[in-house]
């Protein structure tokens, strides 16, 4: 059994997440969790809501509300629905805890010991119409390497490029949209994570089978140009983690917060304490995942994330926790793979809160269950390329795949054993040739499945599924049960005993993907034994004969061409 960590990317708290937020993230995180935790690992996934920084204040003065306030909300609401999506975290932390506000300033005062932290006075762009310093996410124009309209001062969404406000083109002030800025003198504090470059640099050269993507973001923030700059960690923000360095102010940072990006992956760390204080267990249970000289050095930490983040977890993360270490005593976990993901767009485009424009979170639940969402998300990743959400393609794959293929099978084989053997799995005679076959390319299927998960391929993974799936109702129409009952009804028997036997199988396998309707086919079917199948013979012999259990009713409904075309209309984004 191993050990292994696992942290989704933090959602900002400024309102609920669209589709593409929850497939380049949560979701394919929850995925691996849940299969992790079916092969017997032992598991701690964890995740938080992102509660500081421009996103939170400004939205929450658009919501007219305190900021505290707000994101207290707002937590609610996401954990809300991440339970509706089935997300199974161990804890489900705020950045805001007092824990990460502890945790930040020991690792900033870790950090100020080793000299990695410099305090550097800087040009600033100040807003006249705002009365205040604009941090980097409060000025938007256009970036100057790719021409995207709507760049951040911090980085462009579109290229991913790193900048600063002051090389937008035409900025303007994102809190009241005026123009009428100008750049004053101040002063914030430095990460200088390019004295650890080359660190870094062999760092990511050491670790096997990475994501193309993840490393070629890493490297080009590590080579282009002038090379990895020193970041900012602070910001002028009244909301945040207070520059404070184990309790100790530091001179002339009066009035400023930590930067976002510094403190949200520490909230980590932070919540996987939070999980042990609500557990009522010291912090050796939480230590023992985070350092490894308390027990995490046979810890294998997985993070998954969007291409937008590959760079602070790929450097100023990993350049935090390795500063902190300086004199070799706090050895802090760091990450052993990064799964990354490209964007998923909708029909034709990209998301758009403002316009109404794609599917929200909110949205999805209320329309189907989270079954319907989790598979079309998982078996579309955005993994190697950008992906795109289209109305037919989801109606075809839930249709195709879900209703027709595993549905159809779990309907067809229930419903028949009751008509003619009733509610019990029946006795029957030997099985024969075809069941041995099938027993061998379950077992070929199922072993290909196994290995491209344990690899993080998610798409490729549903395609496996998909062909176990398919194996089945290949076996059922080639015996053809209900043909063979005419003439010979103990291997009639025989084979919808069998058959009882693979939903079981289909289920517990099913379970990463489609967690709610494997729960509802195993209370059908009266087993709560969830035991992965190491062995497929013997997984195929689980139910006895005389088990009893009842047909389910429709595992999934097929999608309509007016629900399509409603719901096409509806989330379109015009009026």
């Amino acid at each position: 059994m191993a050990r292994i960590l696992i942290t989704s990317a933090l959602p900002y708290i400024n309102g609920i997440k669209h589709l593409g937020n929850l497939v380049g993230s949560q979701l394919p995180a929850d995925l691996y969790a849940r299969y992790c935790r079916a092969r017997g690992h032992e598991v701690m996934f964890i995740c938080a809501t992102d509660e500081h920084g421009t996103p939170a204040e400004l939205a929450a003065a658009k919501a007219g509300k305190p900021v505290a306030q707000y994101c207290a909300e707002m937590h609610s609401v996401q954990t809300e629905l991440a339970n509706g999506f089935k997300l199974s975290f161990d804890h489900y932390g705020r950045s805001s805890s007092a824990r990460n506000h502890t945790l930040t300033q020991h690792l900033a005062a870790r950090l100020a010991a080793a000299g990695l932290i410099e305090e550097v006075a800087e040009k600033q762009v100040y807003s006249n119409a705002d009365g205040r310093f604009l941090p980097d996410r409060y000025i938007e124009g256009t970036c100057p390497n790719c021409g995207y309209e709507r760049a951040r001062g911090d980085q462009c969404e579109n290229c991913t490029k790193q900048l600063d406000p002051i090389d937008l083109i035409n900025p303007r002030s994102a809190i009241s949209g005026s123009t009428d800025l100008e750049v004053r003198d101040t002063k914030h504090l430095f990460l200088r994570q390019s004295k650890l470059r080359d660190t870094l640099d062999q760092w990511i050269d050491s670790q096997q089978g990475w994501p193309v993507l993840t490393t070629s973001i890493a490297k080009k923030w590590l080579h282009d140009g002038d090379g990895l700059q020193d970041r900012g960690i602070t910001r002028d923000l009244d909301w945040g983690v207070p520059v404070q360095f184990d309790g100790a102010p530091w001179q002339g940072m009066d009035g400023k917060v930590f930067y976002v990006w510094f403190d949200a992956p520490i909230e980590y760390i932070a919540a996987t304490a939070e999980w042990a204080d609500a557990q009522g267990l010291d912090d050796s249970a939480w230590q023992r995942w985070w350092r490894e000289d308390m027990g995490a050095d046979d810890v294998r930490y997985v993070q998954f994330m969007g291409k937008d983040n590959v760079p602070f977890h790929t450097l100023s993360f990993p350049a935090t926790l390795m500063g902190a270490n300086f004199d070799k005593s706090e050895p802090w976990k760091l990450v052993d793979y990064i799964k990354s993901f490209n964007y998923l767009n909708y029909d034709g485009g990209q998301f758009s809160t403002s316009l109404g424009r794609g599917v929200f979170m909110d949205q999805a639940l209320s329309i189907l269950p989270a079954d319907y969402w989790r598979w079309w998300l998982l078996s579309h990743a955005p993994e190697n390329n950008d992906s795109e959400f289209t109305w037919e393609n989801f109606q075809a794959s839930v249709n195709k795949d879900l209703a027709d293929v595993l549905g159809n099978l779990v309907s067809r084989v229930t419903k028949f054993c009751r008509s003619k053997f009733g509610e019990v799995v029946p006795e029957g005679g030997a099985l024969g040739a075809r069941e041995a076959q099938l027993v061998d390319d379950l077992a070929k299927g199922l072993d290909s499945y196994q290995k491209v998960m344990d690899a993080m391929m998610v798409r490729r993974s549903a395609q496996d599924l998909r062909a176990l799936w398919v194996l089945g109702n290949e076996y059922l129409q080639e015996a053809a049960p209900w043909s063979t009952f005419k003439t010979d009804p103990e291997s009639a028997a025989a084979q919808i005993r069998l058959s009882l036997n693979l939903i079981r199988f289909y289920a517990v396998i099913s379970q990463p993907f489609i967690p709610d309707a494997a729960a509802r086919v195993m209370e059908a079917i009266n087993c709560d034994d969830w035991s992965w199948p190491d062995d497929v013979a013997s997984a195929l012999n689980m139910l006895p004969a005389g088990h009893a259990f009842t047909v389910p009713e429709v595992l999934f409904a097929k999608i309509t061409d007016d629900q399509r075309a409603e719901w096409e209309a509806q989330f379109s984004g015009q009026t």
